[in-house]
């Protein structure tokens, strides 16, 4: 009986009122002596309403109200005293001397506070004689009961989070919610706020508090950590004034005992409080806090989300975005330039926001203003914000132009950086002193380690250049966020890794800039396009892909730098996946990337796959020229080995696809001419040579195969692969032929000893290297199978390629199972994958015929 009255009348307890009910309701005139707490809204008096029924249901008289001292109370009665806070002390003597027979039944209800010391002494004997029940929120499960017990609403998970968290449990909140919610005219969806209707309800409660109280309530709403010592200054009240305040406050069921308060109150208060009442003390309390040294920013967030941010003064503004402009440069910006709107310039600071947040198109109208109307020190930070945002353009020469004029001493190191890309060798010369005046930072080591690593790259050696840009990339992880550069340390040490052979130390340094945020998110997708071309390199296109597809995943357009990068990653996938139609699709986007950033020591790697993407697609003519240039600036650099190596690699591919021998040739004594510089030089070297070898039917299986592992020691993982594939198609010999297809399935990662149809072990898809070497393919296709295959792989169904060539569907189907069986392919999906291989062999002019042999020159 007890559960079916509780659902009646909408009652959801707790574990201590529901057992002192459950007690009444087995003895109704057992004796009983308690003490009922808990703040405002939190179901005292719906309690004591349900123990009036219960007892009256048991033939119990029950009285309600505090009795005077002249009143008689009948010991068998049951006494239900509500807000005995309320009472004078003379009644609560009353109370205290019918305690104190221990014939008398009552129930006393409170709030923590006010809290005489006659009611302290009633509390005290309440609990000592009896028993004391405090009530408290609702705990989640205690929501979802309720909004169980309301057959309008559906009941879903989300809104029942949606219910607790606005409220926070406290149950006159949870009512007013849910019946507010119920009203609705539909409720498709959980709403992102409380609707209007129950926030107006709170409007009589709050116009009845004290007016010390409202100030607090509009205090705390602003949704920071306020300290009694800042309190009191605020409210204009002392410390213990404060304390009593917050227990009168947290008492009305306003505040949490966290001393916080629920979204749906913090809203209510600042959507009703007068406005000129709001706004003076959030000023009051920004200035504060600004004239202690705290941070300002959670306050200025939080007056954000309540929509009157134009309560903070510009000062605190200014203050919020220079402690944003770390992690959230976007958001500082923006603060920045509400702070300029209010009076309070921001000068250069806002262009250096919006640099790093990467919208460089307002960072450079920003910085070019000041440029002209600015005080001096301003126009250096503005020309720094400039230069970066050129440099990222593809205008190094104008950046180099801005940074020399700053003169700091980080922009006399960007500076050298720049002139080094264009290929000026002057640049080369370490600068003579420093900036007076200037605290060596972290930030200012860091340029200068930058510029000495890239010095190196040029005149010294690449494990010099190498450390020197590791450790300027180490310098900058503690405190790089807010660091503005024109390319980051890591992205220049995995460069130059790169182009070492030193894949490991690449993909370290870039994932530890990218961990530490170093430059933000300016740099952030320029090191996540070198972690994808690392990838790429090693063969695994699949994940460099999906590496790829999270630069671009927010539809912000690329900065002319990285859509360079960008565009070579597509070409070089869809190269490495046999994928000519994502050559074709992608190709005039690639010109028109290269067109868009004028070449720079630091793009001949893009520009050399992208040489080759040409020559696959027969269009390389249209790159000849940035080539030139390529090649004209490495020789006013001294042609430095580490640089020079990966473009003539790419050049001697790009020449196998073209059917150049004398082109090949020549990228391969450049080459041999550099193979003493370092170990890559020297392993690519080797290998150029074989593979120029292999072209012209001359295969030595045990060079062959030593020059594909030399490869793949240096990550060069798909054309180890690829070398290895090419000479044992190549090869009368069966037995050479088995043991290089061996040699490639393992550099691959394939499992050896067969295909069986086997992946390859790193989870990528099959790749036109494994592809190539999937199983003996001596034995050529016909004509007409070739033309089968270029259609299959379109996609094309048996009828419609029938339809092409005029046979039946049966026919097209009888090809390509001869195909299968005589290319040994376990199943369809390596029959395609093979079949991509050998059609793109035999669209290049060096596919199936020998080179004619190296003439003498």
């Amino acid at each position: 009986m007890i559960m079916k009255d509780l659902v009646e009348s909408r009652l959801v307890l707790g574990r201590a009122p529901r057992a002192l009910l459950d007690r009444v309701a087995d003895d109704p005139t057992a004796p009983l002596t308690v003490g009922l707490a808990g703040p405002a809204g939190h179901g005292k008096t719906a309690l004591l309403a349900e123990l009036t029924r219960v007892q009256q249901r048991a033939g119990v008289t029950v009285r309600t109200g505090a009795p005077g001292p002249d009143d008689a109370v009948d010991p068998d009665d049951l006494l239900l005293v509500d807000n005995a806070h309320l009472l004078d002390d003379e009644r609560i003597g009353v109370l205290l001397r019918l305690v104190a027979t221990r014939r008398h039944r009552l129930v006393v209800a409170h709030r923590p506070w006010p809290r005489s010391a006659a009611l302290t002494e009633l509390v005290d004997t309440l609990r000592r004689d009896g028993q004391a029940v405090l009530l408290g929120p609702f705990t989640r499960d205690q929501t979802a009961a309720w909004i169980a017990g309301v057959p309008e609403l559906t009941q879903r998970g989300e809104l029942v989070d949606f219910v607790h968290t606005q409220t926070g449990g406290v149950p006159r909140d949870v009512e007013r919610l849910t019946r507010s919610l119920r009203a609705a005219p539909s409720l498709t969806t959980v709403p992102g706020e409380p609707p209007r209707s129950v926030v107006l309800e709170f409007a009589p409660e709050l116009e009845i508090q004290p007016a010390p109280v409202r100030r607090l309530l509009l205090a705390v709403a602003a949704g920071v950590p306020l300290p009694v010592a800042m309190l009191g200054p605020l409210l204009d009240q002392e410390p213990e004034a404060v304390d009593e305040l917050i227990a009168t406050t947290r008492a009305a069921g306003l505040i949490g005992a966290d001393g916080r308060l629920t979204p749906l109150v913090r809203r209510a208060v600042t959507t009703l409080s007068p406005a000129t009442e709001r706004s003076a003390l959030w000023r009051r309390l920004t200035e504060l806090q600004l004239a202690r040294g705290g941070p300002v920013l959670p306050l200025v967030r939080s007056l954000l989300a309540v929509g009157v941010l134009g309560d903070c003064p510009a000062p605190t503004l200014a203050a919020a975005a220079q402690e944003a402009l770390a992690d959230e440069p976007a958001f500082a910006a923006d603060l920045f330039a509400a702070a300029t709107a209010a009076g309070h310039p921001t000068g250069a600071r806002q262009a250096l926001a919006a640099a790093l947040a990467g919208n460089l198109d307002d960072a450079l109208r920003l910085a070019d203003r000041l440029l002209t109307t600015a005080e001096p020190a301003d126009r250096a930070e503005a020309a720094v914000v400039a230069a970066t945002a050129l440099a990222h353009r593809g205008h190094t020469s104008r950046s180099v132009e801005l940074y020399r004029w700053s003169g700091t001493a980080s922009s006399v190191a960007f500076a050298a950086v720049g002139g080094l890309a264009t290929g000026d060798l002057g640049a080369a010369a370490p600068p003579v002193g420093e900036p007076a005046g200037e605290p060596p930072t972290l930030h200012a080591s860091a340029a200068r380690l930058m510029a000495e690593g890239v010095r190196e790259s040029v005149t010294g050696t690449p494990s010099a250049a190498l450390s020197a840009l590791v450790q300027s990339a180490a310098l900058l992880e503690p405190d790089g966020r807010a660091a503005l550069l024109p390319d980051s340390p890591a992205a220049l040490a995995a460069l130059t890794a790169v182009h070492c052979g030193e894949l490991d130390i690449a993909e370290r340094v870039l994932h530890r800039a990218q961990t530490a945020g170093v430059g933000g998110p300016l740099m952030a997708r320029r090191h996540r396009l070198l972690q994808a071309w690392i990838l790429m390199v090693r063969g695994q296109t699949l994940s460099a892909a999906e590496r790829l597809a999270t630069v671009t995943a927010d539809e912000r357009a690329l900065e002319s730098r990285d859509l360079l990068f960008a565009a070579a990653l597509r070409m070089g996938i869809g190269r490495r996946t046999s994928d000519l139609g994502a050559l074709k699709r992608g190709w005039s986007q690639a010109l028109e990337a290269v067109v868009r950033h004028r070449v720079d020591l630091f793009t001949l790697l893009p520009l050399g796959e992208l040489a080759i993407a040409g020559a696959r697609l027969g269009d390389v003519a249209r790159l000849t020229p940035y080539l030139r240039e390529g090649r004209a600036l490495l020789d006013r650099l001294g042609a430095p080995a580490l640089w020079s190596v990966p473009l003539h690699w790419s050049g001697l591919h790009a020449a196998i696809l073209t059917g150049d021998p004398a082109a090949a040739d020549d990228h391969v004594a450049a080459l041999l001419a550099a193979a003493e510089h370092s170990r890559y030089a020297g392993v690519v070297a080797a290998a150029a040579e074989s593979w120029v070898e292999v072209l012209r039917g001359v295969v030595d299986p045990v060079r062959v195969e030593a020059a594909a592992r030399g490869l793949h020691d240096t990550g060069l993982c798909w054309d180890a692969a690829r070398l290895a594939g090419q000479a044992a198609i190549r090869t009368s010999d069966r037995r050479a032929m088995t043991t290089l297809l061996e040699c490639a399935r393992v550099l691959q990662g394939r499992p050896t000893g067969g295909t069986g149809g086997q992946r390859p072990s790193d989870g990528e898809k099959a790749t036109p290297v494994a592809d190539a070497i999937a199983g003996p393919t001596q034995q050529g296709l016909s004509d007409r199978e070739y033309e089968v295959a270029e259609l299959v792989l379109t996609g094309l169904t048996y009828r419609e390629i029938g339809d092409r060539l005029f046979i039946s569907a049966k026919t097209v189907e009888h090809h390509v199972a001869r195909m299968r069986n005589r290319l040994n392919c376990a199943n369809r999906a390596e029959l395609l994958a093979l079949l991509r291989t050998m059609v793109a062999d035999r669209a290049s002019d060096a596919a199936g015929q020998p080179w004619p042999q190296r003439s003498a020159r």
